[in-house]
């Protein structure tokens, strides 16, 4: 039985990956600095440990066939720890994978690479234009990937849009807290633009069909977004009616916003940060054709969709989740400031 070692194991990408692979009879091992504190505990191997330590790395590598390199210090984390777990992070994974004769090592990019005035519908062979210290540090990581392509190994790189679905919280706790508590939710600009997600499940499939498929037909870097999508406006709005208060979005002028939450973010005093509200006005969508084509790739989940099967999941499981806060996907975002805003929705 192949063996499948998932870093990040214990994180929203991670615990769904899991599932996924364990629902399909998959040996799979889950790595994290993080506790992996789920009933699937029981049914794979969980390891507890920092990609930044190289003898950790080694010793979880053993015996591995695919690995899925998920593990990530977010835009929220110091400078310092994104880069010494992205690209530094990386680096000692990937090593590892070569050393121990991994068959694959899929790994899990962004859309941020492309920067904030990406062109739409953005392609895989667009520039790529650092956005902070994260975007930075992505596109140093996937510059690793394409070294040890270039070195024989098989290196599906997958870039997949802001993705929802069970366990997903982070900035998205903000449209679902305000509308739990019957409240409308604001947008920048008029709402009018597109701006692509993608559910969990669909990543999840794209995952392991790079670990299934022909090595030549994977071994390429592939956008994953969802196919079915209307305006911002209307895909949260979707929520605030599921919500069932009446209540509605708001459209806010965008460039006094942007002001605000720039001034907000550098004091400290707001969760958004650059890359979510300078693409918040415009359109944000990439092109899946590629995947389409080579993985056979036929999203399930629209942005309607998998918004709300995240929002019923926050719903059921909102006494777990009131009294924990944090900067990874799994967590809440502190609201700071914002908290104050939702008086006036």
């Amino acid at each position: 039985m192949s063996r499948y070692l998932i870093t990040g194991g214990a994180g929203f990408l991670g615990i769904n990956l899991c599932r996924y692979l364990l629902a399909r009879g998959r040996d799979v091992v889950s790595f994290d600095i993080a506790d992996f504190d789920y009933p699937e505990r029981a049914s794979c191997k969980v390891i507890k440990g920092d990609i930044r330590d190289r003898a950790a790395v080694e010793a979880a590598m053993a015996g591995v066939d695919f690995v899925v390199h998920a593990a990530a210090a977010l835009p929220l984390y110091p400078a310092d720890d994104i880069y010494s777990t992205d690209v530094t992070g990386t680096r000692i994974v990937i090593d590892a994978a070569l050393e121990h004769g991994a068959k694959r090592f899929i790994h899990l990019s962004t859309t941020a690479v492309y920067g904030i005035n990406a062109r739409v519908p953005g392609g895989e062979d667009d520039p790529r234009i650092a956005v902070g210290p994260y975007g930075d540090a992505k596109i140093q990581a996937e510059d690793i990937c394409f070294e040890y392509r270039e070195r024989g190994m098989i290196v599906p790189l997958l870039r997949p849009k802001a993705f929802v679905g069970p366990e997903r919280l982070g900035i998205f706790a903000l449209l679902y807290d305000w509308a739990k508590e019957g409240r409308g939710f604001p947008v920048l600009g008029d709402g009018a633009n597109r701006y692509q997600l993608l559910d969990v499940e669909d990543l999840c499939e794209v995952i392991e069909a790079c670990c299934r498929l022909d090595a030549a037909v994977v071994n390429d870097t592939f956008n994953i977004g969802a196919k079915a999508f209307t305006t911002v406006a209307d895909d949260y709005q979707a929520v605030l009616d599921y919500a069932g208060y009446g209540k509605k979005v708001t459209p806010i002028p965008a460039e006094p916003a942007i002001l605000l939450l720039r001034a907000l973010e550098s004091l400290d005093l707001s969760p958004v940060y650059k890359w979510v509200y300078e693409t918040a006005a415009v359109d944000s969508v990439v092109s899946i054709e590629r995947a389409e084509q080579k993985l056979g790739f036929q999203p399930k989940f629209s942005n309607i969709d998998a918004l709300l099967r995240n929002y019923q999941w926050y719903l059921d499981h909102f006494d777990a989740l009131s009294s924990r806060s944090g900067v990874s996907h799994r967590a809440p975002w502190r609201q700071g400031i914002l908290s104050l805003a939702r008086l006036f929705f």
